[in-house]
């Protein structure tokens, strides 16, 4: 029997209007002057300019860091860390998208140490080069539904000099305190609503294909699926509806939770471009998603139909499962083929496929993957054939 190690999330705080409790959250992990990391877009925002007056309000002493991209780079967090030293901060707010969140924790992280952030890609051994004493305390306060990172215990950085997005990890990038108030995500756009829910779908149902032993895993994926189901189009349909924006909140950290059993294809394919042609990340794995799965097929078909029968589709089959994410996708406007999004000029096949091949996330793919299979799914995902 093989050995394995489970490792579950951190305190979350869940509900609306939860945001009001940040204060606390910072006298919880004795952080005196934190440094809220969040992008450009969401540092003039009501909510942002609220927590900031709030917390200054009841004495603690704030800093703002908001220089952080979308597929945010290793520069983003280098300017984080001189900027929380010169402050003297004592802990991260990481606020914001998964961007925002990745940059937070990578600079609490980061703040401590003086190995290069290379050197803690997520490969082997790799974190315990790290000072482990030297992490400043995390709180972290999502404001879309999709990466998971506030359960995360990784950073995906933009490595600017190579245009690959590695993986940087140590189990003390998990945030301490996660707050999870749908007030927040009530004004997110459509379009961001549908491409960060189908992230977190693509990361419950790429946890519960994983292989391995890990039925915890497997009951929270599950549930993020159907939670997911049930809410997707509501929230794109009606950003207002707040159970719906919590449900989804909820599903999203599921999945990350989830994930620590493995990913797959799906984000192996998607890092690359996301990285090359950056691709938002959520929609590059949603349109990934059936071509993955239908080149899985013959070893996770019993899983899919154990899906289709916990969130009850009418064709509890593979191919059923399959057209409902057809179906989904063509409501949420998520284009089919990747050759929508990235012209074929500016797509590089071989070199996306290596990059693919030597993601991290392949090894968690229910099938063993070559450099032809990554390539061949590539080439349908371009144009538009499913496998049969």
């Amino acid at each position: 029997m093989n050995s394995y190690n489970w490792n579950y999330p951190t305190t979350i705080w869940v509900g609306e209007n939860r945001i009001k409790d940040l204060n606390d959250a910072c006298k919880n992990l004795n952080i005196k002057k934190p440094l809220l990391v969040t992008d450009k877009g969401l540092s003039n925002s009501e909510f942002i300019q609220k927590s900031l007056k709030d917390l200054r309000d009841q004495g603690t002493h704030v800093e703002i860091f908001s220089n952080v991209i979308g597929n945010p780079t290793g520069n983003n967090v280098e300017e984080g860390v001189q900027f929380f030293k010169k402050n003297n901060c004592d802990g991260v707010i990481a606020f914001g998208g998964g961007s925002a969140l990745d940059v937070g924790k990578a600079i609490a992280f980061m703040s401590g140490q003086t190995l290069s952030i290379w050197d803690f890609e997520d490969v082997g051994d790799n974190w315990t080069k790290a000072n482990s004493d030297k992490i400043a305390p995390i709180i972290a306060v999502p404001t879309t539904a999709g990466t998971g990172s506030e359960t995360g215990r990784a950073s995906v950085i933009l490595n600017e000099e190579t245009g690959i997005k590695k993986i940087i990890f140590h189990p003390k990038f998990l945030p301490s305190i996660v707050i999870l108030d749908p007030m927040l995500i009530l004004a997110l756009p459509a379009n961001i609503t549908a491409a960060t829910g189908m992230d977190a779908l693509a990361h419950n149902l790429e946890a519960y294909c994983a292989p391995g032993y890990h039925p915890m895993a497997d009951g929270i994926a599950l549930e993020g699926i159907r939670l997911i189901k049930g809410c997707l189009i509501k929230v794109v349909e009606d950003g207002s509806n707040l159970e719906a924006r919590m449900n989804m909140l909820t599903a999203a950290s599921m999945g990350s939770t989830a994930f620590q059993k493995g990913l797959g294809a799906i984000h192996s394919l998607s890092h690359p471009v996301n990285g090359q042609n950056n691709i938002h990340h959520g929609l590059s794995n949603a349109i990934f998603m059936p071509y993955v799965l239908t080149f899985n097929k013959d070893v996770i078909e019993k899983k899919i139909i154990k899906i289709c029968e916990y969130i009850n589709l009418k064709d509890k089959s593979f191919e059923g499962f399959i057209e409902w994410i057809l179906d989904l996708r063509k409501k949420l406007n998520i284009p089919h083929k990747l050759s929508d999004v990235i012209p074929e000029k500016d797509f590089d096949l071989e070199k996306l496929s290596k990059l693919a091949l030597e993601d991290p996330s392949t090894g968690g793919n229910p099938k063993k993957l070559t450099l032809d299979d990554m390539r061949i799914m590539y080439e349908h995902s371009m144009s538009g054939k499913l496998f049969s």
